[in-house]
């Protein structure tokens, strides 16, 4: 079972603190798949066709929660060998159709249409529960989420720019900040950042995967940042050889050309030690020495090794050349 499925499965069972949360809920799932149609008698029946089986579950539950009205159930075989599935949610009779589309405010008390019913109604969405509500029920029908071990991604995708805009203004005043991008002929609003979704899924109330992708999310930071410690301390262990290298290069270079009597006895000791202990750190080369001193101290002694070794390179490649 893909996560965005557990995901809806756990929303099922989510309905709200009351009946305008319902209602809410409804709204928002009328608006992404509902259907106002007339029969051959002229009389008006309402629709809601999904091939998803969670989201004609919830509906069903939603309509006779909110409604106390009983919808008929429709179930189509459109392709056998593909397994295709519609699901037909039908609510009939002038008197609920008529109390149904009031409550979710596409027609006022008169019976004339308020606006188009694929909007997102203010009247709607007034409580913050609401709020919850209707973003529950546009993610359960038009949204989908990544699985948080491949990659952190949410998305609504919708029809209409003007709803995509909407339900971005209902994320936002959760501070959310979804974007959105035009994909062939929707306009999906996204969200890419692992704890805005974690909020995503607080809000909607689907609290059992909030603790799921939490704990996924938890598991990459710790090994992302376990990652990163090691490969510093590789890094500064391959700096390390490398510099030891070149300073050994240099003291034998030294040795073999000039030795060590010329040089300052605590530049003399500096070289004998590094030659004798050359996985030896700075520190640890410091506190060997007859007069101990920091790793500044060691560093600079070898540098100034490592400046003389560079001056006699070039005045013996000076002499050859002449």
């Amino acid at each position: 079972m893909s996560f965005s499925r557990k995901v809806k499965e756990e929303l099922v069972s989510q309905t709200g603190n009351g009946r305008h949360c319902l209602i809410a809920e409804f709204a928002a799932i009328f608006a992404l798949t509902g259907k106002i149609r007339k029969d051959r008698y002229g009389d008006i029946y309402l629709e809601i066709r999904t091939e998803n089986l969670t989201v004609a579950r919830k509906s069903y539950i939603l309509i006779g929660y909110a409604f106390c009205v009983k919808a008929d159930i429709r179930v189509q075989n459109h392709n056998i060998r593909a397994n295709s599935t519609n699901y037909c949610l039908i609510i009939k009779g002038n008197r609920d159709v008529l109390m149904v589309l009031k409550a979710i405010k596409v027609i006022d008390d008169t019976g004339k249409l308020w606006g188009a019913y694929d909007k997102v109604h203010q009247l709607l969405v007034q409580n913050t529960c609401c709020k919850r509500a209707y973003l529950r029920g546009a993610f359960l029908v038009a949204g989908s989420i990544t699985n948080p071990q491949k990659a952190y991604h949410l998305e609504i995708a919708t029809a209409s720019e003007e709803y995509a805009r909407s339900l971005q203004k209902l994320m936002q005043s959760f501070s959310m900040d979804a974007k959105i991008v035009l994909r062939k002929k929707y306009f999906v609003l996204y969200i890419k950042e692992g704890t805005q979704i974690v909020d995503f899924l607080n809000v909607i109330e689907a609290h059992i995967a909030l603790m799921d992708f939490e704990n996924v999310r938890i598991l990459k930071e710790v090994r992302n940042s376990v990652n990163r410690q090691v490969n510093c301390e590789t890094a500064n262990i391959n700096k390390t050889v490398t510099a030891a290298a070149k300073q050994i290069e240099d003291i034998q270079y030294l040795q073999e050309h000039m030795g060590f009597s010329q040089l300052a006895d605590g530049l003399k000791e500096i070289a004998e030690l590094r030659l004798e202990y050359p996985d030896s750190s700075l520190v640890e080369l410091g506190k060997m020495l007859s007069k101990p001193i920091g790793k500044s101290g060691v560093n600079h002694r070898l540098r100034k090794i490592s400046e003389f070794a560079e001056q006699l390179r070039e005045k013996n490649g000076f002499v050859a050349a002449k």
